[in-house]
């Protein structure tokens, strides 16, 4: 469009005037109008192409990408939570640069009661011009006296009053109360704080002003208190949305996904500064010649193109210039101008709003017009109305493509098919337009049709919704506090450790010569590890949990060959008699035999029995106690071989070789020992835990000779039931203790295994829950539940490929409604628990290995430890929290962790081997 001619002129001259007399006005009126309105049409092809451009500069400068430069800013706010509704207490806002030259304190009560609001008290200062031209301090003091001023009319407790601080000018955030000043705007001009820590400066002040103890928590800008301020309602508000004089929109970001922040769990609102979004020429397609001219007499050319596109300070000038067009053409007012409508600024938001709104008729639309010195003819106010309407339309169809563009980003991070979210808008624009929300919300859904949004008007995002963001921060503050109070105990420094490592030592020391002890040190009668000669057929036998398992082992020069089967063992079995377990146990050995081909046969066989045995043999095993949820009746003190063999007799089945009864531990590290003979220490931990390894013979009381090794099993579980854990015991420990079938037994097991952690997460969440910290202090059934909380649960959510999403679908799963910061918290609970596991078990390991070592004299000892268990296998940092505890305390030892493959099955029939031969050399 050519605008060159009479506007021009009239601008330059500012003489206004209808045409001379005679000269003709335009035929056909409403063509001229519609021809210059087609001008503000933007197509759905053109609305997605935006949509598409904002959000690659969005994840441009999420990355941190510099060149080329993205086209907003995504400045992080280090708000990191939304409200839940709890909030409650009295907090006081100060409001600087929202509405020009004046100051706002406003006292926010907040209840924490679902529709209880009580209005805000509010009192507004005028800044003094010269005030806000002089020195920083000059202005702070002055701020500071108001705030003084204000609260006297206040009882103040004893207790520091929480302060949100809402600063309206370009700063660079740096922490939720740090903001450093970028420029001043909106006519101020006061030295010595560009540059400056904006918070740090009202610090300062108050203090000088020696008012009652005020804490400033956070300083915010107008889009996030708006969308902090927003009522609670079905679908969460993660997106704030401000068309004011001018605009931006914030929402709730990954924090991984936020290259400065270096955070990999949680959200974070991130304020995008979209206004500046078309400066590197994104939105040429859809500039019309009027915002060309808008934007160069502007006071920023070229800068904030999206926002004057769309923000309330410009769509009254973009009016305007479109009605000076359409006069001097002789579309409009008989071809007639007016000074005002010549004039920059002559009409405003509130002119068009009231122009557009049809319900008030043309009566308002004439009488705005008479205002503004203009004579509207007949058809003026219809024409002036669609000019309106034109102008506002295309502004709401661009803010609903940015504001698509950040929801489909919201979708994509969370990973979700339908997006349910609540977006809370602000401004004059969204507050008294009487079309844009609408045209906002029927744009949306074209081009999110994924989203399910629902749009909430937010109430003084300004004041309240400031109040919001220091409620919620003095919350998490408060949560915080009391989530390191519960989590201390579990969270064990290097002496604790080391006195772990010396007490067991002791206790080693003390089993092994017979003396009362913790640990019981039973001799295995495994005198040696393979040594790769062993050849031949087995049968192995595994009974250690609800599973049992037959196998057969073929041991050759090519490597060991297993076939095996499963067979459960049912609860009522495992609790019911001791006749009733073995005959289920023989019934399922026959039956594998019979698949096998193997019946009449007698081949050599091993049995891993993963309870406590005193074996006086290798073939002789004492049950101590049954563990792991077994109860079978008539057993604790007999030979299990023996209970094996009446079984047999009874179901008058052939007598079975049974060469050796092996530990799952001890079978572990025979396992790993027929692959690295550097081998000598067994860890299980699963379901339960213990650990072998080879002692001096010298060092074994109870077993005659002083030459050679044998294979000590641990039975470690138990250390600490003589109380010497008790100082690392927490009260969540002794109620899982007081609730499990063997009370004030296997105490180091009980804080170790997979049997139990997940029960020691449940009760410290339950008691979170309990102090209002997590599941908005709602206690539900689920976590009621015993055993609901499996510790794969642990493993799964402490897992780094998991996104928080993922941790909070596992917790939802459970019937656990929960926000992102319960997630984050229930986390934090899962890795002190098994992060507290995997250095005690660590501990344990650098007492074997410091024993050994010093047994044989060496300044430096290296050896391997065959490790079997869900557990250690599983759980993603289990692993190496223990290697890194070894290192830490036994710093001579080179230690190699090596995972079992079958160490139950396969390793007891290399027991069975490893004795054959030795068997055969004797007879040699």
């Amino acid at each position: 469009m050519d605008f060159t001619g009479p506007v021009e002129l009239w601008q330059k001259e500012g003489a206004p005037g209808c045409p001379q007399k005679g000269l003709p006005c335009s035929p056909d009126s409403s063509e001229l109008v519609q021809e210059c309105l087609n001008q503000f049409k933007v197509t759905t092809t053109q609305l997605r192409q935006i949509q598409a451009s904002l959000l690659r500069s969005m994840e441009q400068a999420l990355t941190g990408q510099a060149s080329p430069a993205p086209a907003v800013r995504m400045l992080p706010t280090y708000v990191g939570s939304t409200p839940h509704g709890t909030e409650q207490g009295d907090f006081v806002v100060l409001e600087l640069g929202a509405t020009g030259a004046s100051l706002r304190v406003l006292w926010v009560t907040l209840t924490g009661v679902e529709g209880h609001r009580i209005e805000p008290r509010s009192r507004e200062f005028l800044i003094p011009q010269e005030v806000m031209l002089g020195p920083g301090q000059q202005l702070f003091d002055f701020v500071a006296r108001c705030l003084s001023e204000f609260l006297d009319a206040y009882p103040l407790g004893s207790q520091g009053l929480k302060l949100g601080f809402n600063f309206g000018f370009p700063c660079y955030q740096t922490g939720l109360d740090k903001s450093t000043l970028i420029s001043w705007t909106k006519g101020f001009r006061c030295s010595g704080v560009e540059g400056q820590d904006v918070v740090q400066l009202l610090r300062d002040a108050i203090e000088r002003q020696g008012a009652c103890s005020i804490d400033v928590v956070a300083v915010v800008n107008d889009t996030v208190g708006t969308m902090m301020g927003c009522e609670l309602g079905p679908a969460p508000c993660e997106v704030g949305l401000v068309v004011d004089t001018g605009t931006n929109a914030c929402y709730m970001e990954e924090a991984r996904h936020v290259a400065v922040l270096d955070e990999d769990r949680g959200r974070v609102c991130v304020s995008i500064e979209w206004g500046s979004f078309g400066d590197d020429g994104a939105l040429g397609s859809v500039l019309t010649a009027f915002d060309r001219i808008l934007d160069q007499e502007s006071l920023n050319p070229g800068a904030q193109r999206f926002e004057k596109m769309i923000g309330g300070l410009y769509l009254g000038e973009l009016v305007r210039q479109v009605l000076a067009h359409l006069a001097q053409r002789g579309a409009l007012f008989g071809g007639c101008t007016s000074r005002a409508l010549l004039s920059p600024g002559g009409i405003l938001l509130e002119h068009v709003a009231e122009m557009e709104d049809a319900s008030a008729g043309t009566a308002r639309v004439h009488a705005i017009l008479r205002d503004l010195g203009l004579s509207p003819g007949a058809s003026d106010a219809e024409l002036v109305q669609q000019v309106c309407t034109a102008v506002c339309t295309r502004a709401a169809r661009l803010c609903a493509a940015a504001l698509a563009a950040v929801l489909a980003r919201l979708q994509h991070s969370r990973e979700q098919q339908m997006l349910h979210v609540a977006v809370a808008t602000g401004g004059r624009v969204c507050e008294h337009h009487p079309r844009f929300l609408g045209v906002l919300q029927e744009t949306v859904k074209l081009l999110a049709p994924e989203c399910d949004v629902s749009f909430i008007p937010s109430v003084d995002g300004g004041g309240r919704g400031v109040a919001m963001v220091t409620a919620v921060a003095a919350r998490l503050a408060a949560h915080r506090r009391l989530l390191e109070e519960t989590l201390a105990p579990f969270r064990l420094n290097r002496e604790q450790l080391a006195a772990v490592q010396a007490q067991m030592r002791e206790a080693m020391a003390k089993g092994l010569q017979g003396e009362a002890s913790s640990l019981r040190m039973l001799p295995t009668y495994v005198r040696a590890t393979p040594d790769g000669s062993e050849r031949g057929h087995f049968l192995a036998l595994d009974l250690g949990g609800t599973n049992f398992r037959v196998l057969l082992v073929h041991v050759a020069a090519g490597g060991v060959q297993i076939t095996n089967q499963v067979y459960s063992i049912p609860e009522s079995v495992a609790q019911g008699s001791g006749q009733q377990l073995f005959d289920h146990i023989v019934d399922c050995i026959l039956d594998f035999q019979q698949k096998q081909g193997l019946s009449g046969q007698s081949l050599p066989l091993g049995f891993t029995f993963s309870f406590p045995c005193r074996q006086l043999g290798l073939d002789q095993g004492i049950l101590l106690n049954w563990t792991k949820g077994f109860k079978a009746s008539d057993c604790e003190g007999q030979d299990v071989v023996c209970l094996l063999r009446e079984a047999l007799e009874r179901k008058q089945a052939m007598e079975l070789n049974v060469v050796a009864i092996v530990n799952d531990t001890v079978g572990t590290m025979m396992s790993c020992g027929y692959d690295d003979p550097r081998c000598e220490i067994g860890l299980i931990v699963g379901t339960g835990t213990n650990a072998c390894y080879m002692e001096e013979l010298r060092n074994v009381a109870g077993v005659a000779g002083d030459l050679g090794r044998m294979c000590i099993n641990m039975e470690w579980g138990a250390f600490g039931d003589d109380g010497s854990l008790d100082t690392l015991s927490t009260c969540f420990d002794a109620r899982v203790d007081q609730a499990s079938i063997n009370p004030g037994k296997q105490r180091f097991e009980k804080m170790i295994s997979g049997m139990y952690l997940g029960e020691i997460v449940r009760h410290i969440l339950l008691h979170l829950t309990s102090l209002g910290v997590l599941f908005r202090g709602q206690q539900t059934p689920s976590l009621q539940t015993r055993d609901i909380f499996k510790t794969k649960f642990l493993s799964e959510i402490e897992s780094d490929t998991l996104a928080l999403r993922q941790v909070r679908a596992i917790l939802e799963d459970l019937g656990l409604p929960l926000t992102s910061d319960d997630a984050l918290m229930v986390l934090e609970v899962c890795q002190a628990v098994s992060q507290r596991a995997a250095q005690l078990c660590g501990a344990g390991v650098a007492a074997v290995v410091e024993k050994i070592r010093e047994n044989r004299g060496l300044e430096e000892l290296s050896v391997s430890v065959g490790v079997d268990g869900t557990l250690y296998k599983l759980h993603p940092h289990f692993s190496r929290l223990v290697a890194a505890t070894v290192q830490e305390l036994a710093p001579r030892c080179a230690v190699t962790f090596l995972q079992s493959e079958d160490g139950s099955g396969k390793g007891a029939a290399l027991v069975t081997a490893v004795a054959c031969r030795l068997a055969k050399q004797a007879r040699v």
